[in-house]
């Protein structure tokens, strides 16, 4: 069985980094297109992987063909490559915003299609990735799609009509976590920590605490009240996050994110 890579960009270098670290495929297997031969010789450095200039030829030439570019290069990529006989082929899509229903109606196809939210964390294979898929790919199908996102992280199969909340939820949420560390930081720093010993602390902080929401499978508002003891530290910060509407900020960044996905 062999890969193609229509685009292979930070997320499509992550995803073939899970691939091969988990020996899904093999270099030979896996054939990669960009724009540019700079960019190819790069990845040729730094994969070993079959690589082309011609969108086409890679997905002549590939079982499983993903599309890894920005939305606002979809169109021109499917007009290149939806005269190919496609039908038995599986179409990964990680285009942000572009329902399995407009793929469809852009290949004039009824292909066999996976629409996939990953997310940056991908790079470091701690990513999660939400996946919905057409109504007529198979077993075989899902179980590889599984299997490679599964190599990145964390997967979940999800009705289709939740992937525009996943936008907010995990897609773009790793630039909320960014800024938040970045804010501890500075607030360690203004007490007089330095700025890489506050970013390591305040970084691990939120590592650790995420493991422990995935692993004890506890609510987070009893592992936030296992921190705050009474009349202590924690419960004083944690009042003037509320009174500062922590909560609602975070709620309504996800709210105008998840609009604006619907809205590619």
């Amino acid at each position: 069985m062999n890969i193609g890579f229509i685009g292979c960009g930070n997320m499509g270098s992550a995803i073939l980094t899970g691939i091969l670290s988990q020996h899904l495929f093999n270099e030979d297997e896996i054939c990669c297109s960009a724009k540019t031969q700079a960019s190819l010789d790069n990845i040729k450095e730094k994969f070993g992987v079959k690589t082309s200039l011609d969108n086409r030829a890679v997905a002549q030439e590939s079982d499983i063909v993903f599309l890894a570019i920005k939305p606002q290069f979809l169109s021109d990529v499917i007009d290149e490559i939806k005269d190919l006989d496609l039908s038995k082929k599986l179409i990964i899509s990680i285009v942000a915003g572009q329902s399995i229903e407009k793929l469809t109606s852009m290949f004039g196809q009824n292909l066999k299609i996976a629409r996939v939210m990953p997310n940056t964390p991908a790079m470091v294979q701690e990513a999660m990735s939400a996946i919905s898929f057409s109504n007529n790919v198979g077993p075989e199908d899902e179980t590889i799609t599984m299997d490679i996102f599964s190599s990145l992280g964390k997967a979940e199969i999800i009705p289709e009509r939740l992937q525009d909340a996943v936008v907010g939820v995990s897609g773009s949420s790793p630039a909320y976590v960014y800024m938040f560390i970045e804010a501890l930081a500075d607030g360690a720093v203004a007490e007089g920590m330095p700025r890489a010993m506050a970013y390591k602390f305040a970084a691990q902080s939120v590592l650790g605490s995420a493991k422990m929401v995935l692993e004890t499978g506890k609510h987070p508002g009893e592992l936030k009240d296992a921190v705050c003891s009474p009349a202590g530290t924690t419960i004083e910060a944690v009042a003037t996050l509320e009174a500062m509407g922590f909560r609602n900020a975070v709620i309504e960044a996800e709210r105008v994110c998840t609009e604006k996905s619907r809205k590619l």
